[in-house]
């Protein structure tokens, strides 16, 4: 059952975190069954069908701060829907299936990911595109500012890295909006690697360069991927700021009604996501980080990366699941 460490009753237990696993484990293996179909919509709904089932089997009262989009607009795992079934108060942050194109199209890097937190700990937005920058851990405070252009912020990190600028690598989503940024990186000397779908993982890329070859992450990406990546990067100790596209009255009305003041604020990765943390995201296709689900005779593995802002302590973990026992 559902315990508090120790002392510390406001925080997330170890064995809750350790429940996330399942919840993006079992969304990855329904999501997995319909990869290279082309049917985006069927994985997307048979991922959130059985996330939504495997949450609602925790004891927690939890509350969907970042889902599948506004009430009006999603029949389950919407922003508000409650889950669980009753006890500690958390935010939760999710995207049943990153990348649905990716999955359809059976190409790499398509995640289930789950974020928890203490209640109030996620930034609750409307479901927008959010300007992003991203490093991993190891640099002084401060190094990438959204408000720097592409040019000052990769000779920034550069020089902390103690690297060239044409050593560099940016991930950038390939997106007509970012042609002026993907000259502006080249230019600069830095080298792109323009990936088709899925920024949730584009951002974690940035944590491990030397398995990825991915130093930063630049660009325009939905807002809930923001906030689900700055929950990652709170547990692995990176750096990512993140600024909302309010571009449109009923945009910047809708952040209004959720609490969001200042329409140009750039927000921080503790501002996005602070308090106690855990990251939970499980590969669906094959990916840098996470191996995709494999179909087996009689049984399924899955490859789940599992973080925790508390304790910095980041889990792989690689399940054999026995068909008929839940899967």
């Amino acid at each position: 059952m559902i315990q508090a460490i120790g002392d510390q009753d406001d925080n997330l237990s170890r064995i809750l975190s350790l429940e996330l696993a399942r919840v993006t484990e079992q969304a990855a293996i329904a999501a997995a069954r319909l990869r290279g179909r082309g049917d985006e919509k069927a994985a997307d709904q048979a991922a959130v069908d059985a996330m939504r089932s495997a949450l609602n089997q925790i004891a927690i009262d939890g509350t969907v701060v970042v889902g599948e989009g506004e009430r009006d607009e999603a029949p389950m795992l919407y922003i508000g829907e409650k889950v669980g079934l009753g006890g500690l108060k958390v935010d939760i942050a999710l995207d049943p299936l990153e990348g649905t194109t990716v999955c359809a199209k059976n190409l790499p890097n398509s995640l289930a990911v789950v974020a928890m937190a203490e209640n109030g700990s996620l930034l609750q937005a409307p479901d927008v595109y959010m300007e992003k920058i991203a490093i991993g851990p190891g640099y002084p405070k401060g190094i990438v500012d959204l408000a720097a252009s592409p040019e000052a912020n990769l000779s920034a990190l550069a020089e902390a890295k103690g690297v060239k600028i044409t050593d560099l690598t940016a991930c950038i989503l390939d997106r007509p909006r970012h042609a002026q940024l993907i000259a502006a990186v080249r230019e600069a000397g830095a080298a792109v690697r323009l990936i088709g779908d899925g920024d949730v993982a584009g951002v974690i890329h940035t944590t491990d360069p030397e398995e990825t070859g991915i130093d930063i992450y630049m660009g325009i990406g939905g807002a809930p991927e923001g906030v689900l990546a700055a929950a990652a990067l709170r547990c692995t100790g990176g750096q990512m700021q993140g600024r909302l596209q309010l571009n449109t009255i009923d945009k910047r009305m809708r952040a209004e009604r959720m609490g969001v003041g200042d329409p140009d604020k750039i927000y921080t990765t503790e501002e996005m996501a602070s308090g106690d943390v855990a990251f939970a995201a499980t590969g669906v296709t094959d990916g840098n980080l996470l191996d995709g689900v494999r179909f087996y005779q009689g049984r399924v593995t899955t490859h789940t990366l599992l973080m925790r802002s508390f304790s910095k302590t980041i889990r792989e973990i690689r399940a054999h699941h026995h068909l008929g026992d839940d899967v």
